[in-house]
């Protein structure tokens, strides 16, 4: 009989802390998920922070629905914003091994264009990105990256 009970009190434990690690791992994730970008300088430091150091939450909502980035190299590409929104999560957790500087060429009520500079040991990337406001929220809609 004892051993009966222990097995229904290890039961019971387990089954709790189950339901507990699930709650707070998917409470966890909707307050990741609610991005603030109600200014500019949140928008483009937030994606800062996409492109540079992995963080994949509010990736979606970052980026307009028209996004593009063209890549100028010797094979020059365009992707859209379903290609790098798949490409940033992957990118999950990476960190690049960089200095960043950001510089705020234009901006308006409703228009920012910045220079992102990722120095590297070997090459420097620049990013010319154009943010929008779209209602209350900026979104990021065109980026064109360059390599030295």
């Amino acid at each position: 009989m004892k051993t009966l009970v222990k097995t229904f009190a290890a039961a019971a434990l387990i089954a709790v802390s189950t339901f507990a690690m699930a709650a707070e791992g998917s409470g966890s994730k909707l307050a990741k998920a609610n991005v603030n970008l109600s200014t500019a300088d949140f928008a483009l430091e937030h994606y800062v922070t996409v492109t540079t150091e992995g963080e994949s939450a509010g990736v979606e909502q970052l980026f307009a629905a028209d996004f593009s980035q063209k890549v100028q190299s010797a094979n020059a590409k365009t992707n859209n914003r379903n290609e790098v929104v798949k490409s940033l999560k992957k990118q999950k957790g990476e960190k690049l091994n960089c200095t960043v500087t950001t510089d705020i060429i234009e901006e308006s009520a409703d228009y920012m264009v910045a220079k992102v500079t990722l120095k590297f040991e070997n090459f420097t990337k620049t990013d010319l990105v154009t943010l929008e406001r779209e209602g209350n929220n900026w979104k990021v809609s065109k980026s064109i990256n360059s390599y030295k």
